[in-house]
């Protein structure tokens, strides 16, 4: 069944309950072998990044699978690459419900999920359970009861946690729904951070006998000087990859629309431009040290290529998913492989 005709049923659900049932749907097409029907694999469309061999360009944002528990459903849809997660070193339900929304004449969410994962042993043995061997990444951050002090602690734990079983670990300091983790993004907080992550990246390289690189993910609501430390930082420390860019708490292309004034932060077609100027932005100061993978907006293939032609590597999808389905991953990678005609 096309996705035009499923979503008015689940857009008719509450957003959070539509949530689960299209991943328990997914995995139950996934498990019964029919999810190849629904979303053909594509072909091969390679980049290397951060040392790391992507079949293709097009990944799944973090948030969608915060506890890794649908990564063989997901893969099935022709994912270059899938980011599961947030995760935190204890388990924590998140903010009250409800606390996800639709805003559909923008096509955009807003949500104040807060973190809600069932841990990160749970999610290591899921990510342990899962048959996928494509390219993973974890997405990590920290409590929501951890004072911003001891933030560094969570993220240490966490990373220690899942190193042997990621492509690349993600250090989400960017989510506004976690009460003070944006702090972590001026610039003494953030030396701290990522001179702390470094130094046990190096200790878990020699442990493990294998590198695992380390990204950033970053706010969409930084100003010119805010990004150009980021991106001194970024360097200073060795950073493999900087994923640009988390949710807004702007509201522009919203105003006066249902739902709009909910608390929480804003992703889909209304964050585009500001992620797109965050990505130029880093590009330009970065000069290709280190590779972007540029998120927030793409609800179509024109979309996609518009990130990499701001001076992403790779990109990922989350809301544009909520309203085009799974065929919005077929459309980026016509947009951005070299051969579409081969998709």
């Amino acid at each position: 069944m096309s996705y035009s005709l499923l979503r008015p049923l689940l857009f008719a659900l509450d957003a959070e309950t539509a949530h689960h049932l299209t991943l328990t749907s997914l995995n139950t097409l996934q498990r019964t072998g029919l999810a190849a029907i629904v979303a053909p694999r594509p072909a091969a469309c390679p980049r290397k990044v951060m040392g790391i061999d992507f079949p293709n360009p097009v990944g799944l944002a973090a948030g969608l699978d915060k506890n890794g528990a649908f990564i063989d459903a997901l893969a099935a849809l022709g994912f270059g690459f899938i980011e599961v997660g947030t995760v935190t070193p204890r388990p924590q339900p998140g903010n009250p419900r409800p606390r996800l929304f639709r805003v559909r004449e923008a096509q955009a969410v807003i949500n104040r999920m807060g973190f809600n994962n069932d841990g990160v042993d749970r999610l290591v043995d899921n990510v342990r359970r899962a048959r996928y061997r494509g390219v993973l990444g974890i997405n990590i951050g920290k409590n929501f009861d951890t004072p911003i002090e001891r933030a560094v602690d969570d993220y240490l734990a966490c990373l220690r946690k899942v190193y042997a079983l990621a492509s690349y670990v993600t250090v989400n300091i960017s989510s506004p729904n976690t009460r003070n983790l944006r702090q972590l993004q001026d610039a003494t907080e953030l030396e701290k951070l990522l001179g702390a992550l470094k130094a046990e990246q190096r200790a878990l390289t020699g442990r493990h006998g294998r590198y695992v690189p380390l990204a950033l993910k970053i706010a969409p609501d930084l100003d010119a000087t805010q990004v150009d430390a980021i991106a001194g930082l970024l360097q200073k420390h060795a950073i493999d990859a900087v994923i640009a860019t988390n949710t807004t708490i702007g509201r522009e292309g919203v105003a006066g629309l249902a739902h709009a004034e909910e608390t929480g932060g804003l992703s889909g077609a209304p964050v585009k431009a500001k992620s797109t100027a965050v990505i130029r932005a880093l590009h330009q100061k970065l000069d290709g040290v280190l590779p972007i993978i540029g998120v927030g907006g793409i609800m179509s293939g024109a979309d996609a290529r518009e990130k990499i032609d701001a001076g992403a590597s790779l990109v990922q999808i989350y809301t544009g998913l909520i309203y085009q389905g799974p065929d919005l991953i077929k459309e980026a990678l016509q947009a951005l492989c070299v051969k579409p005609t081969q998709i």
